[in-house]
């Protein structure tokens, strides 16, 4: 079995990074992310958002309840107009497709990580279960 140090498994991480750094889909994110960075009105609605969001901090710090509700409203009636924009939805829609992505490669090596301890202690893969857990089963025990 091959060892491997820290340093080697990061540079294999940086280059697994760049390799998904240069997909489809985040040759795609990094387009729509420049449309959203170059529209007008989708920065304006987000400036007037991120200013009614801090009002809405500091009316709830001061328990201005009343003045909350309206600005929350008309946080939510933003939120609807910025989310209707096309660029928008394809901005959130390719942002869900990279995560997924990111989440996919995540699992996966967490799978093989997890996997590969098992085979290299020689347990038992369908149970999922290492040797040392395998060798110190009692007999005929459903105990695991």
């Amino acid at each position: 079995m091959t060892q491997y140090t820290r340093e080697q498994v990061m540079n294999e991480t940086r280059l697994l990074a760049k390799m998904l750094a240069n997909t489809e889909e985040i040759d795609r994110f990094k387009q729509v992310e420049a449309k959203i960075n170059s529209n007008e009105k989708v920065q304006k609605l987000i400036s007037k958002i991120k200013l009614l969001q801090k009002q809405a901090v500091n009316l709830q710090a001061y328990d201005k309840a009343e003045a909350l509700k309206k600005v929350e409203a008309e946080i939510d009636q933003l939120q609807e107009e910025l989310d209707s924009i096309p660029v928008v939805e394809e901005f959130k829609e390719i942002q869900g497709v990279v995560n997924d992505v990111l989440q996919m490669v995540s699992g996966t090596i967490a799978r093989e990580v997890t996997n590969h301890v098992i085979r290299d202690t020689e347990g038992d893969l369908l149970a999922g279960e290492t040797g040392s857990k395998v060798a110190n089963k009692i007999p005929g025990s459903s105990c695991k």
